[in-house]
C-alpha cells in the first residue's frame, strides 16, 4: 500500500487534517523537479513555474519551508492533544483510586453488619465517596447496619413500612378471635398461654422479616450504584487506552511521514538533504523526542495496571490483551464505518476512470446511463414485464444483447449437430464443438476460461474422442473422460507455471526493475536514443516476466520522464506507444513469454529448444524493434524541443535472496536451453520447471499468496486449448480439413503456404486474443504442413506463433496495447494516445513484423532444421 493510502487509512478521523500532507509534498516535489529540469533546459518563463514565482530559488529551500510548516502544524497539535488526554489520565487515576476505596468501604459494611452497632456516626459516608451520588442519607446508613437476628427485638421498633402498634393490635384481635373460636369448639384453657407465645413469636419474625428485606433491598442498590460506576470507569479506561494509542501512533505514522517525503525528495532530485533536516529538525522537536515517548509510554502503562486493579484482579497480562483486543475492535469498527465512504468514493472516482479509459470501445460514460446501470444495480439486476398472468421480474442479463448473441451461438451449434456435413458422427459433433467453442472465444460472452471448461465436458457427451490404436472406435464416457483431462494436464502447463513463478519472484524482489533501471539509466537525454533503450527493455523483460506484467513495470519506470513533460508531446505518444509494440513483439522471444508460445510448443513434434527458439525468434523480434523504431521516429519526430529527465538506478545493492533468484533463474534458463541434450536426465522441459517452482516456494521466497496469484484464468484457457486440439486430431476432423486445406494449396509450396497462414492469423489475431489465435489456428497448420509434400510442419506452427504476437493494430490487440491506452496524464486526466495512434502505427508494424518473419524468420527456421 502507498504511504498516502496509510495515512487515510491509518489516521484517527477527528485528526485527519493535523497529518502531515504527504500527498502535498509529493505534488511539491514534482513541481521542483519539473522547475529544475525547466531552468536546466533553459525553457524557464514566469509563467512555466508558478511555485517559486519565476525565481530561480534554491529548491532545497523551497522544500524546507514546506516542511517546517507541516513540523509547527504537528508540534502545535500534538501539545494540546497530549496535554487534554493526560488531565483524562489523571482524572482517570483519581476515579480509580476512590472507587476502590468505596468498593472496599462496602465489602467490609456487609461483612460486619452483624456485629456493627447503629449509632448515627458509624453509617456516615465518606468525603468524596460515589455513594453520595445516589442520594444515600445518614438514616439510610444506619438502617443498613441493623443486626439480622431473630433472637432480639427491634429496641426502637422503628419501621418503614408498618407502626409497630398498629402490628401489635392486629396479632392482639387475631389472638382474641382464635380464643374466642377454640372456646366455642371446646378447646382446653391450657393453650391460652402456649398461644400468646406464638403471637410473640410470629409478630418478631415478622419485623426480623421487614428488616432483612429493607438490608437487601438497600444492599442491592449500592451494589448497583457500585457496579455502574465501575462499568463506567472501564469504559473509560478503554477510551483512554485507546487515545493514547491514537497518540503514539500520530506520533510514529508523522515520523514515517517526514521520513518518506525527504527520501523521495532525494531520490527525485538526487539531493541528500533527508539526513541533515531529520537530525536537526525532526528528531528535536517535542512529539518526536524519546522523553516524549517514555512520558506516553509511562502512562499507557498506568492505564494498564489501572485495568487491571479494576477488571482482572491485579493481572496485568491479562489486563493488556484484553486492552489490545478493545483497541482492535476500535480500529475494525472505525474503519468498516467512518471509512467505508471514503473508500467508496475513491472507488467510484476508479470506476469512471476506468468508463473513461474503456470510452474507445463504445462504453456508456455519460452520466445518464451510469445512473441508469447504478439504479439497476440497486435494483437487484431485475426487470418486471407485463404478461397474461400478471407481472413477472426477470433478470436484465436476459434482455441484454450478449445474451441474444449467446443465444445465437446456441443455435448454430444445435444446427451443426443436426445438419449432416461429415461423414462420421464424431466428426460431425467434433465440428459444431469447434465452431461452438471458436464463436464463444471470439465474442467473449463469457468468460474465455469458463468456455475452456466447457471442452472436456462437450468432449465427453458428445463422444468425439476415438481410441489411438486402429481400427479408429469411439470411447466410452468413462474413457473419453480420462483421455480428455490428460490432455489437459501435460508438461507444457508445467513450463507455463515454471514461467510464472520466475516471473512472480524477478517482479516481487524487484530484480527486474533494477536492471531495468541499471540500462536506462544509461541512454542519456537524447529522445531517439532514449525511445529505442525502453523499447528494448520492454522486450527483454516480456521474455522473462511476460507481455502482461512488462509494460506496466516500464511505464512505472518512465514515470519520471512523463512527469516533466507536457501531456500533448509528441516523445510521451512515441515512448509509450513504442514500449507497448515493443511488448507484444517480446511475448516471442522466448518459450514462456506468452501462452501463444506454450500452445506452439505442445503442436510441434518434436518440441524445440530453447537454443532453437532463440536462434530463430531474437533476430526476428530485434530487427522488427529497429524498424518499428524508426516508423516512429520518422511519424512522431519526437526530439524537437523535448527535454528528458534522465533516469537514475536504483542505489540498493543486491541482497543475498535476489542473488539467489537470479542465479535460480539463470541455472532454469540453461537448463532450459539444453533440454534436448539432458532428456534422458529430465526427460522433458516440463519437468525442469519444477526447479523454480520448489526452490522459490521451498524456501518462503514466494508464498501461497503469490502461487494464488498466479494467471489461473490463462493456465486454464491453455489447458482447454490443449484439450481441443487432442480432440480434434483424435476424431479425426482435424485430418480432413487439413486434408481439404491442403489440396486447395497444392500447387503452393512451402514458402507460399507460409505466406497464406502468417496473413491469415495476422487478420484474425488482431481482431480476437493472441492466445485464442493460436489456440483455433496452430493446430490446423500443424496438420496442414504434415500433410504435405515435403512436411515442414515445425517451421508453420513456429511462423503461426511468432505472428499471433505481431498482431497489434488495435488498442484491444493485445495485453502491451490495453496498458498503453490507459495511460493518462497524472494533472489533467487526459489520455495520452488514441485509437488512432495504434491505427496508423500499430497497423504498419504489425505488417514490418510480418515481412520479418516471412523472409528473415522463415531462412533462420530453414537453417536451424524445422
Amino acid at each position: 500500500m502507498k504511504f498516502s493510502h496509510s495515512i487515510q487509512f491509518n489516521a484517527v478521523p477527528d485528526w485527519s487534517n493535523n497529518y502531515i500532507s504527504y500527498s502535498n509534498l509529493k505534488k511539491l516535489i514534482y513541481q521542483l523537479e519539473k522547475h529544475v529540469n525547466q531552468t536546466h533546459g533553459h525553457t524557464q518563463d514566469a509563467e512555466s513555474s508558478p511555485l517559486l514565482n519565476g525565481n530561480a530559488e534554491d529548491p532545497d529551500t523551497v522544500f524546507r519551508r514546506a516542511l517546517d510548516l507541516e513540523l509547527e502544524k504537528i508540534c502545535s497539535f500534538y501539545q494540546s492533544k497530549e496535554r487534554e488526554i493526560y488531565e483524562d489520565v489523571g482524572v482517570l487515576l483519581r476515579d480509580e483510586q476512590v472507587f476502590e476505596e468505596d468498593a472496599d468501604g462496602l465489602e467490609q459494611d456487609q461483612g460486619d453488619g452483624a456485629l456493627r452497632s447503629t449509632s448515627a456516626g458509624a453509617g456516615r459516608a465518606r468525603s468524596g465517596s460515589i455513594f453520595r451520588s445516589i442520594g444515600f442519607s445518614g438514616r439510610q446508613r444506619r438502617a443498613s447496619t441493623m443486626s439480622a437476628s431473630l433472637d432480639e427485638p427491634d429496641e426502637d421498633g422503628d419501621s418503614d413500612d408498618e407502626d409497630p402498634d398498629e402490628t401489635e393490635h392486629l396479632n392482639k384481635h387475631r389472638f382474641s378471635a382464635g380464643k374466642e373460636r377454640r372456646r366455642s369448639e371446646g378447646a382446653p384453657a391450657s393453650e391460652s398461654r402456649a398461644s400468646r407465645e406464638l403471637s410473640r413469636f410470629q409478630r418478631r419474625a415478622s419485623e426480623s422479616r421487614r428488616l432483612s428485606q429493607g438490608i437487601d433491598d438497600f444492599n442491592d442498590q449500592a451494589f448497583s450504584a457500585l457496579y455502574d460506576t465501575g462499568l463506567t470507569l472501564k469504559k473509560r479506561t478503554v477510551s483512554l487506552y485507546v487515545s493514547l494509542c491514537e497518540l503514539k501512533s500520530f506520533i510514529q505514522l508523522n515520523k514515517t511521514g517526514f521520513s518518506k517525503a525527504l527520501k523521495k525528495y532525494d531520490k527525485i532530485l538526487d539531493r541528500a538533504l533527508k539526513p541533515v533536516y531529520m537530525d536537526q529538525k525532526v528528531s528535536p522537536a517535542y512529539p518526536f523526542q524519546q522523553e516524549t515517548m517514555n512520558t506516553l509510554q509511562d502512562n499507557i502503562k498506568s492505564v494498564e495496571s489501572a485495568y487491571a486493579d479494576l477488571v482482572t484482579k491485579g493481572d496485568l497480562s491479562e489486563a493488556q490483551r484484553e486492552l489490545r483486543l478493545h483497541l482492535r475492535e476500535h480500529v475494525v469498527w472505525e474503519r468498516n464505518t467512518v471509512w467505508r465512504e471514503m473508500i467508496g468514493i475513491e472507488r467510484k472516482a476508479q470506476a469512471a476512470n476506468m468508463g473513461i479509459g474503456r470510452s474507445f470501445l463504445g462504453g456508456a460514460t455519460d452520466p445518464v446511463r451510469a445512473r441508469r446501470q447504478g439504479d439497476e444495480a440497486e435494483d437487484g439486476g431485475a426487470k418486471e414485464l407485463s404478461t397474461p398472468v400478471g407481472r413477472v421480474r426477470c433478470p436484465r442479463w436476459l434482455f441484454s444483447p450478449s445474451f441474444f448473441l449467446l443465444l445465437a451461438i446456441i443455435a448454430v451449434f444445435v444446427v451443426l449437430l443436426i445438419v449432416p456435413i461429415m461423414k462420421k458422427p464424431e466428426q460431425q459433433n467434433c465440428l459444431a464443438m469447434l465452431v461452438f467453442v471458436s464463436l464463444l472465444w471470439a465474442t467473449e460472452v463469457i468468460p474465455l476460461f469458463v468456455t475452456s471448461l466447457l471442452i472436456p465436458f462437450l468432449i465427453v457427451v458428445l463422444r468425439i474422442v476415438r481410441s489411438d490404436e486402429k481400427p479408429h472406435h469411439r470411447l466410452d464416457p468413462k474413457s473419453a473422460a480420462k483421455y480428455a483431462f490428460a490432455a489437459m494436464w501435460t508438461p507444457v502447463i508445467m513450463l507455463l507455471l515454471g514461467g510464472f513463478a520466475i516471473a512472480a519472484a524477478l517482479s516481487k524482489y524487484q530484480i527486474a526493475k533494477k536492471i531495468a533501471t541499471l540500462v536506462l539509466s544509461k541512454a542519456g537525454t537524447r529522445p531517439r536514443t532514449v525511445l529505442i533503450t525502453n523499447m528494448f527493455v520492454a522486450m527483454v523483460a516480456s521474455m522473462w516476466i511476460s507481455n502482461v506484467a512488462a509494460p506496466v513495470l516500464c511505464f512505472s519506470i518512465i514515470e519520471p520522464i512523463l512527469r516533466n513533460l507536457p501531456a500533448d508531446s509528441n516523445f510521451t505518444k512515441a515512448l509509450i506507444l513504442g514500449i507497448a509494440l515493443a511488448s507484444n513483439i517480446g511475448g516471442a522471444a522466448s518459450p514462456i513469454a506468452s501462452p501463444q508460445n506454450i500452445i506452439a510448443l505442445q503442436n510441434m513434434t518434436p518440441q524445440p529448444s530453447w537454443g532453437v527458439w532463440f536462434f530463430v525468434a531474437l533476430p526476428v523480434c530485434i530487427i522488427s524493434i529497429l524498424l518499428i523504431w524508426l516508423l516512429l521516429l520518422v511519424t512522431f519526430q519526437p526530439g524537437k524541443g523535448t527535454t528528458i529527465v534522465p533516469i537514475r538506478p536504483m542505489k540498493d545493492k543486491f541482497s543475498g535472496v535476489q542473488w539467489f533468484i537470479t542465479a535460480v533463474t539463470v541455472g532454469t534458463i540453461v537448463l532450459w536451453c539444453v533440454s534436448h541434450q539432458l532428456e534422458a536426465v529430465f526427460g522433458d522441459m516440463g519437468v525442469i520447471a519444477i526447479l523454480p517452482l520448489v526452490l522459490f516456494f521451498g524456501t518462503g521466497i514466494l508464498t501461497k499468496e503469490d502461487f494464488n496469484n498466479f494467471l489461473w484464468t490463462i493456465i486454464i484457457l491453455a489447458a482447454g486449448g490443449l484439450s481441443l486440439g487432442r480432440a480434434v486430431d483424435s476424431s479425426g476432423l482435424l485430418h480432413t480439413i487439413a486434408g481439404a486445406i491442403t489440396a486447395k494449396v497444392q500447387g503452393l509450396s512451402l514458402y507460399g503456404v507460409l505466406v497464406v497462414f502468417a496473413s491469415l492469423i495476422l487478420v484474425i489475431a488482431t481482431f480476437i486474443s493472441h492466445t485464442v489465435a493460436a489456440l483455433i489456428i496452430l493446430p490446423l497448420i500443424h496438420q496442414v504442413g504434415a500433410g504435405m509434400k515435403e512436411p515442414h510442419p515445425n517451421l508453420l506452427v513456429m511462423g503461426g506463433a511468432l505472428m499471433c504476437s505481431a498482431a497489434m493494430g488495435l488498442p484491444t490487440s493485445g495485453f502491451p496495447n490495453m496498458t498503453a491506452i490507459m495511460m493518462e496524464d497524472s494533472q489533467t486526466g487526459q489520455r495520452y494516445l488514441r485509437v488512432f495512434h495504434f491505427i496508423s502505427r500499430g497497423i504498419p508494424s504489425s505488417i514490418i513484423t510480418l515481412l520479418i518473419v516471412i523472409s528473415l524468420g522463415y531462412g533462420l527456421m530453414l537453417a536451424v532444421g524445422l
